[in-house]
């Protein structure tokens, strides 16, 4: 009988740590269907950072291009995509995220994937390469042990990152889409962030 005891203490330890999330890497995050607010439906790459969390916000597309916010800055008007919405931090910022190190000062996100928000920086990529990055304005920062207490809280899925879903055009459908790749219910009910 002990011996039936300590094995299911193990299963359910074991199935504990399996569940918990490694928050020193690199996390796609899916809104559970019922988180309301701002995040409702958000899909969201998140880095750590020196003991906290940043994100973007994947399928936040805008209507506004690059072009009509500098409008003096003549190859912004090269980019054919409009800015995604990434997170309400910095939202006068704009954020450059690329498939390759554009040089310093940049933050390596995961696998080929960084980010820069230095000016000099993002111009010279829209100068160069306009059309490689996803251009984002804001992002979502998480103080030290916050994205652990939502987590804890059941407010999001979690999955490891994908740098075909930064780069997706098809961001009106993502979240259905990862729902069901994540093989969970898409019923919303009433929680907010």
């Amino acid at each position: 009988m002990l011996k039936h005891a300590l094995a299911a203490i193990l299963l359910i330890l074991g199935a504990s740590a399996s569940d918990a999330q490694d928050l020193g890497k690199p996390l796609l995050l899916v809104a559970k269907p019922e988180l309301n607010g701002p995040y409702s439906n958000t899909a969201v790459l998140v880095v750590p950072m020196d003991g906290r969390h940043i994100g973007f916000i994947l399928n936040r597309v805008t209507d506004v291009k690059l072009a009509s916010l500098f409008p003096e800055h003549a190859p912004s008007a090269k980019v054919a995509d409009p800015v995604y919405f990434g997170g309400p931090e910095r939202m006068n910022a704009i954020f450059a995220v690329v498939p390759r190190d554009p040089g310093a000062p940049s933050v390596h996100l995961f696998g080929d994937l960084y980010v820069t928000a230095q000016a000099d920086v993002v111009d010279r990529i829209i100068e160069q390469t306009p059309n490689d990055a996803r251009y984002f304005a804001g992002f979502v920062g998480w103080r030290p042990d916050e994205l652990a207490a939502e987590l804890e809280a059941g407010w999001w899925y979690s999955a490891d990152p994908d740098a075909a879903l930064v780069f997706s055009d098809d961001t009106a459908t993502m979240w259905e889409a990862l729902i069901k790749r994540l093989g969970k219910p898409a019923h919303k009910g009433m929680r907010e962030a």
